[in-house]
């Protein structure tokens, strides 16, 4: 095999590589005798077919087989024997081949640059922490008590309110018809809950137990019932009765129903939980800190087709933001060629801190265990309650979607690994000033923040919640 290197400017290497014919045909008689050992051809035992046959039927397919593997075997060596890290996949383009001449081909790529990370312990960062009031420990308590909220009679008399239970049947016409689904006896609906398509509900707050209420709603344009789609309806509605919703007790009883010993316990858990949650959020302030200093004591060149890939996904998004309306309002003003512009920068400086961060965990042998992405993949099953089997199988057949879950996990652990390294100052806020600081900081350089590739985005949709008749499933 011969190479010649035919570029080496800054990251882009190309070669030329010569593969000789002798050595491609002894490939392919050696392949040929593996094959007639298995062939069948009447006349002939397997492993004594002449191998002029042999050439005139499978000499051209043996002859592509054996092409590739001496391709990918001969540009692996160019690349392991002169120690090259490419960047992305290396591109190879046959440049002169025919029966029984030497092969030629070029491949190109960009090497992955050398890196020299800096002296970690000169990073000076500011760590927050929080602590928690038991304002907010009492306010989480109260909430999981409304969600735990139960239903009794009325104590007195009255008119229904948003929130209260009502008991109710119902039927429905549209132009004088009653269609499927537009009927129920008996049905218990929540006032205000969104059961009900738009209308519906608002129009039965007010009503006396025994009340015949008359409902009048338009569904909406698009539903799901073709013949409903935009359609007026009429429903006639009875109330039958009226509870009340009440929270529940914030008790030991409670505590004992979601899994406590008692109430204290219950605070305790709930404590722990607010306090991880600011633990959280003061952790991603640490982070954007680490990374915002990283970028700023780094400065290398990165391959240009890493950042082309980078500004092509970034790109696609403000496209379908643009096209959404959803573009914010400083991105709207600028023109295409100031927000390319940005957004190129933007590529570079997410490329460079990819870089930088593998090069750190590489020297630091910092991986992710298969326990700490089983966790992250359970996680991110419970964003879609009733389909984590579907997640589950979703990454299992989805190789690229399993690593971009693992991409984030191996960021935490080296910028951890980092922090550890650094000199940290810890400074005591208040959850409101960690609010504002955050909320300060992602209007300021939100942009400068290296996205994480969610694999949610190809995950399985969420699917909606079923609804009862003469709902929005149904009615």
């Amino acid at each position: 095999m011969q190479v010649t290197e035919t570029n080496a400017d800054n990251l882009k290497r190309e070669f030329t590589v010569v593969v000789p014919a002798n050595d491609i045909d002894a490939k392919i008689d050696s392949r040929l005798v593996e094959l007639s050992s298995q062939v069948k051809l009447p006349g002939f035992r397997p492993g004594k077919v002449p191998m002029k046959m042999m050439k005139q039927r499978y000499g051209k397919s043996v002859m592509g087989e054996v092409l590739e593997a001496l391709v990918n075997e001969t540009s692996q060596e160019v690349i392991s024997e002169r120690s090259l890290r490419p960047a992305m996949q290396p591109k190879i383009e046959v440049t002169s081949f025919d029966d029984g001449k030497d092969l030629e081909y070029s491949i190109a790529f960009e090497i992955i640059p050398d890196i020299e990370p800096m002296d970690f312990a000169k990073l000076n960062l500011e760590k927050l922490s929080v602590d928690v009031p038991a304002k907010e420990v009492d306010e989480s308590l109260g909430r999981i008590a409304e969600n735990h909220k139960t239903t009794q009679p009325l104590k007195r008399k009255r008119k229904a309110k948003e929130g209260d239970v009502v008991t109710i049947d119902f039927k429905g016409t549209v132009g004088g018809e009653a269609l499927p689904g537009m009927a129920g006896d008996d049905f218990k609906l929540e006032l205000g809950s969104g059961q009900f398509i738009p209308g519906f509900e608002e129009q039965v707050v007010g009503a006396n137990i025994d009340d015949d209420v008359t409902v009048n709603v338009t569904f909406p344009e698009g539903y799901g019932n073709e013949k409903l789609s935009g359609q007026d309806a009429i429903f006639e509605v009875k109330v039958k009765d009226i509870e009340e919703t009440v929270a529940a007790e914030i008790d030991d009883a409670l505590a004992e129903k979601l899994g406590e010993e008692n109430l204290e316990k219950l605070k305790e858990r709930v404590a722990e939980q607010v306090k991880a949650e600011y633990d959280r959020i003061a952790h991603s302030h640490l982070k954007r800190e680490v990374l915002d200093q990283l970028a700023d004591n780094h400065d290398f060149d990165v391959p240009e087709a890493m950042v082309e890939a980078e500004f092509d996904g970034i790109w696609k998004q403000i496209e379908a933001d643009k096209e959404q309306g959803k573009l914010d309002e400083e991105d709207a003003a600028k023109s295409e060629d100031e927000l390319k512009a940005e957004y190129q920068d933007i590529a570079v400086r997410r490329v460079r801190l990819g870089l930088l961060l593998s090069e750190v965990g590489g020297k630091n042998e910092i991986d992710v265990t298969q326990e700490e992405l089983n966790a992250a993949l359970l996680q991110e099953a419970r964003n879609y309650p009733g389909q984590e089997q579907a997640v589950f199988e979703f990454y299992q057949k989805n190789p690229q979607a399993l690593a971009n879950l693992r991409a984030p996990v191996f960021e935490d652990k080296v910028v951890d690994f980092i922090v550890d390294l650094a000199k940290v100052t810890e400074k005591s806020i208040s959850p409101d000033d960690l609010r504002k600081q955050i909320e300060a900081e992602n209007a300021a350089v939100s942009k400068k923040k290296p996205a994480k590739k969610a694999a949610a985005k190809k995950a399985p949709a969420k699917k909606p919640a079923k609804k009862a008749a003469a709902k929005k499933a149904d009615a």
